[in-house]
């Protein structure tokens, strides 16, 4: 018997990791001023932070855990949005474009996490 997998659960994880690379490719086009340098690093953290902490989610032992790991997520996402508006973008059109897309993505993956906080509490 083969297991049927989710695929909200799936989408929502390749999302988040998509989310996570393309944050990657991202900072490496950031002017390397030591403020860039460490707010990427937190960037980076957050923005990975998200997607690891969902699966950890999907893995939960209860549904307290469950819903701890879905806050943990609901807060990377806001720390990630934060991040990406703090990092210097030399006033660049293109940077700012991605930067504006990965705030987007960082606002709709907070209002998913909240909404499963939601509607699990």
């Amino acid at each position: 018997m083969t297991e049927i997998q989710n695929p909200k659960r799936y989408d929502l994880e390749e999302r988040t990791f998509q989310f996570a690379k393309r944050v990657r490719e991202f900072v490496k086009k950031l002017s390397r001023t030591i403020a860039n340098i460490e707010d990427s690093r937190q960037l980076v953290n957050s923005s990975g932070s998200v997607g690891a902490n969902y699966i950890e989610a999907n893995e939960a032992l209860s549904k307290k855990d469950f819903l701890m790991r879905i806050k943990i997520c609901r807060k990377e996402a806001k720390e990630s949005r934060y991040w990406l508006k703090l990092v210097n973008i030399d006033e660049k059109k293109a940077l700012e474009q991605e930067r504006d897309i990965l705030e987007n993505e960082a606002c709709e993956l907070t209002h998913i996490f909240g909404s499963i906080v939601t509607k699990s509490g």
